[in-house]
């Protein structure tokens, strides 16, 4: 096994130890497949990234093996490695975590093991004040993609009638998630209301497709829960490109509308991803330019607040 490997990048130097320690079962790839993976999707990684706290999934043997997730900087991180603290209320602490600024940033992650990526829906300038709504599609045990597909077009549709534009991208998982940047002056309790009442709309449409319960003993089998709950403050979901911590390397993909009639999640890996980004570019690039106003499900929430209350936070 290498000692070592070096990657040159936005300036630094970032060494890898173990270069060939296979992180991936299933075709062999190993840690330094991994780095140049998220160097052959550079401004797409960063980009999803960018200045937002981040949770780090690490993989110390592969991903086969123990999963540590890791909300503080591993100690001895290099000075320049970007940091932003975060408080966590329930208990009372505070955490120095991850804050991409650069693609040095994500390999140095690569080399303390990190396969996942996991940012907040804000950013260092002002973390309680999320600029990300995301919608994630979670379908219960034994539901197919192409119910996610389809319930993919209600959202289409919805967020179309809004006039707000969505990005969406596979979730490395069973399901599918679409972000909508929004400007930063609502709480995180604002914009998950607001994420409660856009998923109550989608429910309206597709009854038979689309849960928004509580409780998972009260969704009904074969649905596909919008969960709204991941706008609560601390909650967060792979990015986009990120890989995640399976034995094909899945990735958490961006697509556009037209492809997820055909899409597979497991299409999209390391190996294939670098090849797609050469070809599309980053596909969530324009993101920041499509800002939505949270304005309308706001007044959606206090419509239906009269009806059936948001569940309460967890």
């Amino acid at each position: 096994m290498a000692e070592a490997a070096e990657l040159v990048l936005a300036g630094r130097t970032v060494r890898l130890t173990n270069p060939d320690r296979v992180y991936f079962s299933a075709r062999g790839e190993t840690k330094l497949d991994l780095a140049q993976y998220y160097v052959s999707v550079g401004d797409g990684i960063v980009n999803a990234l960018r200045n937002r706290p981040c949770m780090m999934h690490r993989f110390p043997s592969g991903v086969d093996g123990e999963k540590v997730h890791q909300k503080r900087l591993p100690k001895g991180a290099p000075d320049w490695v970007p940091t932003v603290r975060v408080r966590f209320p329930r208990y009372n602490r505070t955490a120095d975590e991850l804050c991409v600024s650069s693609l040095a940033d994500v390999v140095w992650a690569v080399q303390m093991s990190t396969v996942e990526f996991h940012p907040w829906n804000s950013r260092a300038a002002d973390v309680e004040s999320p600029d990300e709504w995301r919608i994630d599609l979670d379908p219960l045990e034994g539901v197919g993609f192409d119910t996610v597909r389809q319930v993919a077009a209600v959202v289409h549709e919805v967020l179309d009638e809004l006039g707000a534009v969505g990005f969406p991208k596979t979730s490395g998982g069973s399901g599918l998630h679409v972000y909508v940047r929004i400007r930063p002056e609502h709480s995180f309790g604002e914009v998950r209301r607001a994420a409660w009442a856009f998923a109550r709309e989608v429910e309206r449409r597709a009854p038979k497709l689309v849960t928004t319960a509580w409780w998972r003993k009260d969704r009904e089998p074969g649905t596909v829960f919008v969960d709204y709950n991941q706008n609560t403050r601390d909650h967060t979901i792979a990015s986009a490109y990120s890989v995640r911590g399976t034995p094909l390397g899945i990735v958490s993909a961006p697509v556009t509308w037209d492809e997820i009639a055909q899409a597979e999640p497991a299409d999209f890996t390391i190996a294939t991803m670098p090849t797609r980004y050469a070809e599309l570019g980053d596909l969530h690039a324009g993101i920041d330019e499509a800002v939505f106003d949270l304005s309308p499900l706001l007044e959606w929430a206090d419509r239906d607040e009269a009806s059936e209350p948001e569940a309460p936070e967890v």
